[in-house]
């Protein structure tokens, strides 16, 4: 039988994702730098959106990656995603403008698309030969003599001119071209991208680099005549690709794909809009840029450089974010570890301090009767605290075992660097496993009783989010403390498994990917649905941030059509379609705001007994199949009201939350609630009010 399911497309959803990201930089009620911290997160999400994904589609082509994906099917979806791209580019100008203006009455200037004031020519021209002229190198452009390799993530300039009138009729009189061009980098490192100016009669004015760097080409070119300058950027493939994948050569081979990353093959070439088709034929042809890889900006690009825009007004423009919470119960029991052996702790960041993460491993570094520490390392945060914790674990004794993910993508270098350090401390490092990434955030604390040293009293952590402190404080993250003896036996396997002691595992408690994760989820659905045929409710809330595994699609469709009620709260990627006759059922929430919305949580009404997971896992093919990830139920009764309490305040959402409906519209939910919710800020009341109760 044919099957009538229909999925969007996994790029195309994402696009409407990123697409919502821009609806809040066009939000006027939210700060002005707040609105554009959304335009340079929105800018930085496409950026890595061609450097992977356009780029895998591009390799399918060009016969250098091999997918599921034919080559016809490559070719129809970077065509849709050029034309999405394109349609966004328009709107991010209009919106990009639209903050401009706002600025513009908040008293800062941001000059565009002009030269500068009168009153600042000066400045300007001295700041440019004092501080940017010594770091510039044109090269000029010639397409059959010289080859010139642009990088990635970097911003050029491209400059079409003639020569002054009293060399160019010679030219002409020999049959040389009237136009030359030439290609500059502009400064990255050396110069920061935005350049405060005097203030004037109480304004105050910010410029583009790139445009003080304009503003004195003449001097730059002195025997030329400008006649026009615009902004190019590429984009290359980033993606480590790994062949003939080994435990003991996954190190040097993840360092030699490193170094290629920067000459990976284009998968974008970005221009200004306004540049003359003749010009941007004349760029395709002398540096081998195919019609496809063409995508249409505006005059700047790198526009997630928006986050380091200058303040002069400080925080009156900006929002301010609610800082952290303390936990009562563990302040007023002093020691994590006692404090976690008289009950469950559920933390949510960054609603609560991240600090006892750090305060529960410092105790574990000092603590006499703690014998061994075991954690997994996904993303680790620069200077890292946690790392320096276990460092101290190390030289005070304990054994410290740490499985770190090389293949965590854009932290490799950063990762490697880290399990280097914990080496050096005599820290055991288990790295990658062959063919899998390891996306699981679980930690286990093994110790000893201290009021019966005869018996044992481990401690394990499992959480949705990295142990990173940085990204604690803008991702919303949810983690349980726990001594429960069988969730620990699990996760004990779980590290049986990461230090290949185990091969065939079985679990009491945790779901884990490629061992029971995906049958039991099936079950449970399955479960949902025989309720409903006996004539009981039927309920499933599912939060995650990408929704791509199109079987499990199909559970959910299959539910819906057996009257299962269903609610997604999907932050990025989401393929399921609603609206359908058999999709009737399930309804999409898309939630953008302050934090990154990232922790993934499965409930199952099961009769009113109700079933609660938090985990690391998405409802993607590559963390279903290709990972190791771990789902852990909630068993403490309060905390586990808790959670369902939090998800009934997104659900109610209706000031930052959106529908995603059939045609991957992001449809704000302004009339869905008499009363306005706007979710992160009603979760951080409901958490306070806990705390004062």
């Amino acid at each position: 039988m044919e099957n009538v399911y229909q999925y969007f497309k996994r790029d195309i959803s994402w696009l409407s994702f990123n697409y919502r990201v821009l609806m809040e930089a066009e939000n006027e009620s939210l700060p002005v730098y707040e609105r554009i911290k959304f335009l340079s997160i929105y800018s930085s999400n496409l950026e890595e959106f061609y450097e992977i994904r356009v780029a895998e589609h591009r390799g399918v082509i060009m016969k250098k990656n091999y997918t599921e994906e034919s080559t016809e099917e490559a070719e129809e979806t970077l065509a849709a995603i050029t034309r999405e791209v394109n349609w966004q580019q328009q709107e991010y100008k209009r919106v990009f403008r639209e903050v401009v203006a706002e600025l513009k009455r908040q008293h800062i200037h941001l000059y565009l698309d002009s030269q500068p004031e009168p009153f600042h020519e000066a400045f300007v021209q001295n700041f440019f030969n004092e501080e940017v002229f010594p770091f510039l190198a044109p090269v000029m452009i010639q397409k059959d003599d010289i080859r010139t390799f642009i990088r990635d993530r970097r911003l050029y300039l491209v400059i079409r001119m003639t020569k002054k009138r009293h060399t160019q009729d010679a030219a002409l009189t020999i049959g040389q071209p009237p136009y030359q061009y030439a290609l500059m980098k502009i400064p990255y490192s050396k110069v920061p991208r935005f350049i405060e100016l005097p203030s004037h009669d109480g304004e105050y004015y910010i410029m583009f680099i790139d445009d003080i760097i304009r503003a004195n080409l003449s001097s730059i070119f002195p025997g030329y005549d400008i006649d026009s300058c615009y902004n190019i950027k590429i984009s290359r493939d980033a993606d480590i690709y790994l062949e003939d994948e080994t435990s003991s050569s996954i190190v040097e081979n993840i360092r030699k794909k490193l170094k290629k990353r920067k000459i990976g093959a284009l998968s974008r070439f970005m221009y200004d809009m306004s540049m003359p088709d003749d010009f941007v034929d004349f760029l395709c042809k002398a540096f081998n840029i195919a019609e496809e890889d063409l995508v249409k900006g505006g005059r700047y690009h790198n526009l997630q450089d928006l986050a380091k825009l200058p303040n002069p007004r400080g925080k009156e423009l900006e929002r301010q974010v609610p800082s952290p919470m303390r936990v009562p119960f563990l302040d007023e029991m002093g020691s994590m570890f006692r404090a976690v052996k008289k009950r469950d702790v559920f933390l949510h960041f960054p609603y609560q301090s991240f600090d006892y993460l750090i305060r529960l491993l410092m105790e574990a570094a000092f603590d006499p009767k703690v014998d061994e520490i075991k954690i997994t390392q996904y993303r680790v945060a620069e200077n890292s605290a946690v790392i320096n914790t276990l460092i101290s674990a190390a030289q005070n004794g304990k054994k410290v075992t740490v499985f770190v993910e090389l293949k965590a993508r854009f932290d490799e270098e950063n990762n490697m660097s880290a399990a280097e350090r914990m080496m050096q401390a005599g820290i055991r490092i288990i790295y990658s496993i062959p063919g899998l990434k390891v996306h699981a955030k679980v930690a286990v604390i093994l110790r000893k009783d201290a009021d019966d040293g005869r018996k044992r009293k481990d401690i394990a952590y499992l959480s949705t989010g990295n142990f990173n402190e940085k990204t604690a404080r803008i991702y919303s993250d949810m983690a349980l403390l726990t001594c429960n003896e069988a969730l620990v036996q699990d996760i004990n396997k779980v590290f049986a498994v990461l230090e290949g002691r185990l091969s065939n595992p079985t679990f009491s408690h945790l779901l884990v990917a490629r061992f029971n994760m995906v049958p039991e989820l099936e079950r449970m659905i399955e479960r949902e649905i025989e309720h409903v045929r006996q004539g009981r409710r039927g309920r499933i809330v599912l939060k995650m941030n990408g929704l791509h595994d199109k079987h499990m699609i199909d559970c959910l469709y299959h539910a819906s059509e057996c009257g299962v009620e269903i609610d997604l709260i999907v932050r990025g990627i989401c393929c399921l379609v609603p609206n359908q006759p058999y999709s009737q059922h399930i309804r999409i929430t898309r939630i953008v705001d302050m934090f990154l919305e990232h922790a993934r949580v499965w409930y199952f009404y099961n009769d009113g007994q109700e079933d609660l997971y938090l985990t690391s896992a998405d409802w993607m093919r590559r963390n279903l199949n290709r990972r190791i990830e771990t789902a852990f139920p909630i068993l403490d009764p309060d905390i586990k009201q808790q959670i369902i309490d939090i998800l009934q305040i997104q659900l109610k959402d209706n000031v930052k939350a959106c529908w995603i409906d059939e045609h991957l519209k992001n449809i704000p939910k302004v009339d869905y609630h008499p009363e306005k919710v706007c979710a992160q800020l009603a979760i951080y009341e409901y958490i306070k009010s806990r705390n004062t109760k």
